[in-house]
């Protein structure tokens, strides 16, 4: 033999991995997995730049535009865990081909949604749709990525992943400002190309993975998809309703009781759609903390800095795109220094570092938002980026790693719901925290020009509650400054959550490279060919 030595090393001399008797290039697989993911992550920011385009075409209302944002994310946090389940006894490839095919019609579909009274169902319609789409698709694309490179190279691989990932994140608001000078219907129609690309790359590649044949567990899934959906319904019509509607108290508290039976009830299925006791592993409890703590602060920043760009800056939509670029400058190159940090030193080093240099990016931030100058702000946004992708990949690595070889999809689910679903509620929290603080910011400039006090708040409620509607010409000074320091209180409470992920993070998580994790059940599985 040429080369020597077993199978499994001659697959690795020639760049690829051997699965069911078949060498697969892993470089090929990789870059076939961030393209099939890439729709994904470009639309959790694209639409944001969009909205006041959609708005006025479509005369939504404003609880309308606000789900065109949200139903995507809501969905992808309600439905992931059923993704990366059926991903683990459908057959991974089989889901990412699916995920592919069934985004890339709802984002058509998106895009031709009429101008009549149906505009508002549709278009929200197809956006859940989108979501569900990504949620097949997502777990089990990372699962490939996962299952296809060996413990030891997985941090650069990953790193690589979250980082295309992160650069394609930002690419959604810069993308999406160019397109909508054209049409805002382009913003969905950008991702056909995307998704035929996925697609030829998926079949050359022929990803080969382990999957595990099960049932599924449908009553988990409707338990997920209430408690995820109500609870964030809640927190997100508060700006609208108020705190002190009994329907938003009602809808948080139904949720969080749905999410508590899910919990009940998967402890006492024999299949569950998610294995809770994998809670019970501290490194993987700890690294989801890590993770929604830091979604909190990672998805909403691209909205409020979009809106921030607008509003206080008096930014063209294009523009706002490019400030999110300074951002992601940091976070793609950090996002290799912590893969590499995971694969030499483990995740405790890169997650806790990552963590501090973003909150005190959060904070340095904060101070200049108020100054209404882009130039002043630069570094502080690299710094802030750089410290989210430094430990944003070694978090969700570490917490896949602990899993067997036969529940990547399944541990990929579970994170990815606790990520999407933190990232929901924080968009909703902040949301209304924006609003509140703009309304009271507000409310005391008009009192300050002599305006009535019950004028004033009348004026104020208006204003808190279209913001960044108008043209950037035609907002006053004084609504551009009291943005900007509503803005700087979110980014305040950005900077806390990244404070809070660090510590849970320094006394959670322990130093050293973890050791591969065998499965547990090798006879039961099938392999993908």
């Amino acid at each position: 033999m040429l080369l020597g030595g077993s199978p499994s090393n001659r697959a690795q001399w020639c760049g690829g991995s051997m699965t069911g008797g078949r060498t697969q290039s892993k470089g090929l697989v990789l870059t076939a997995m961030i393209f099939a993911v890439a729709m994904t992550f470009i639309d959790q920011t694209i639409v944001s730049i969009a909205v006041p385009d959609i708005q006025r075409e479509l005369s939504l209302s404003s609880t309308g535009i606000q789900w065109v944002v949200n139903a995507y994310l809501l969905t992808l946090a309600s439905f992931f865990a059923f993704g990366g389940r059926l991903a683990d006894t459908a057959g991974h490839r089989k889901m990412v081909v699916l995920g592919v095919v069934v985004f890339a019609v709802a984002s058509t579909l998106c895009g031709l949604t009429p101008t009549n009274s149906l505009a508002e169902a549709w278009i929200i319609t197809f956006r859940a749709v989108q979501g569900i789409g990504g949620a097949l698709m997502f777990p089990a694309a990372l699962a490939i990525v996962v299952q296809t490179f060996p413990l030891k190279e997985r941090g650069r691989a990953l790193a690589a992943f979250f980082g295309a990932a992160g650069a394609l994140t930002a690419i959604g608001p810069l993308l999406g400002g160019y397109l909508t000078e054209w049409t805002w219907r382009a913003i969905f129609w950008v991702n056909i190309p995307v998704a035929v690309v996925a697609l030829i790359l998926i079949s050359l590649a022929k990803p080969a993975t382990e999957y595990k044949a099960a049932p599924l567990d449908l009553r988990g899934l409707v338990l997920i998809v209430g408690g995820v959906g109500l609870s964030v319904f809640g927190f997100q019509q508060a700006g609208a309703w108020g705190w002190g509607s009994p329907a938003v108290w009602l809808s948080i508290a139904a949720g969080i009781v749905l999410l508590v039976v899910f919990a009940l009830v998967e402890l006492r299925t024999p299949e569950p759609l998610t294995q809770v006791r994998i809670f019970a592993v501290r490194p993987f409890l700890v690294e989801n903390l890590v993770l929604a703590l830091c979604m909190v602060a990672f998805i909403p920043v691209f909205f409020f800095a979009s809106e921030y760009a607008q509003v206080s800056l008096g930014k063209s939509s294009s523009e706002a795109g490019l400030l999110l670029l300074y951002y992601f400058a940091g976070f793609v190159v950090a996002a290799q220094i912590g893969g590499r940090l995971l694969d030499q030193v483990g995740a405790k080093l890169p997650v806790v570092l990552g963590s501090v240099v973003a909150a005190a990016g959060y904070f340095l931030w904060a101070n200049k938002v108020t100054d209404l100058n882009l130039g002043d702000q630069v570094w502080q946004i690299v710094l802030t980026g750089a410290g989210m992708g430094m430990m944003l990949g070694p978090a969700n690595t570490d917490a896949v790693n602990r899993a067997s070889r036969l529940s990547y999809g399944e541990a990929t689910g579970i994170t990815q719901t606790v990520r999407n679903y933190a990232a929901s509620l924080g968009l909703a929290v902040l949301g209304t925290t924006l609003v509140n603080s703009m309304r009271g910011n507000v409310t005391e400039s008009l009192k300050g020009q002599g305006l009535p006090p019950s004028q004033a708040d009348q004026v104020a409620d208006e204003i808190a509650q279209g913001h960044g509607q108008a043209p950037a010409s035609g907002i006053p000074g004084f609504i551009r400054s009291d943005f900007a320091e509503s803005t700087r209180t979110v980014l305040i409470i950005m900077g806390a959550a990244m404070i809070a992920a660090a510590l849970v993070a320094l006394v959670g998580l322990r130093r050293g490279v973890q050791t591969e994790t065998t499965p547990s059940t090798p006879k039961s599985a099938a392999a993908e060919s």
